[in-house]
């Protein structure tokens, strides 16, 4: 297994990155476990330096966060940070690096840079998504159109073709013979003279 600190590493930090209140976040065992504390030891460091994480840096999950949150991974990973005695806190990028520098420790000011280049690369992979959801989405209405135009043009070119085989048909039946009426007419007489 690589290191959680080392750049290999960076795919195994993004996996303790969840999306909370439509917000990127670490939750404070892992990022504790990260910057080799107790979560105890860190949350208290927290505590006492309340006044550098407001709460767009951290907050603390609702009781129905925690259960949303714990539903999700007990398929995948059963037993694993379900027997949670207190309901977590969450830490932003911004809250991770400031917590990192209250810590004040040397493997969590080195760890810190690598858990701000997996929110970093997290949040370039989903630029490239909404970059390509978007061209598929501007892809998708130009088929559309192109379908509704070509469904338009069919029957148009179907109408046209249809009064060509008429045309045609009518071309292919023979006219009918002129007949000479039977007898004499004065038209005929005139011809003669």
């Amino acid at each position: 297994m690589k290191d959680k600190t080392s750049p290999g590493g960076m795919a195994t930090i993004a996996g303790y990155i969840h999306v909370i209140r439509a917000q990127r976040v670490i939750l404070d065992a892992d990022l504790a476990s990260l910057y080799g504390v107790e979560t105890r030891a860190l949350n208290q460091a927290v505590k006492r330096n309340s006044e550098r994480f407001p709460s767009d840096f951290m907050f603390r999950l609702s009781a129905d966060e925690l259960r949303n949150w714990r539903s999700q991974f007990v398929m995948s990973n059963p037993g694993a940070k379900m027997g949670l005695r207190r309901v977590p806190f969450a830490f932003t990028e911004h809250g991770a690096i400031m917590a990192a520098s209250i810590l004040n420790s040397a493997r969590a000011i080195e760890v810190s840079v690598y858990v701000v280049r997996a929110f970093v690369q997290l949040r370039e992979t989903l630029a490239a998504h909404k970059v390509l959801a978007a061209k598929l989405e501007e892809l998708e209405q130009k088929t559309e159109a192109l379908a509704l135009r070509h469904d338009s043009l069919a029957a148009n070119t179907r109408v046209q073709l249809r009064q060509v085989f008429d045309a045609l048909r009518e071309l292919m039946t023979p006219p009918e013979p002129k007949r000479r009426p039977i007898g004499f007419t004065a038209q005929e007489d005139k011809k003669r003279d």
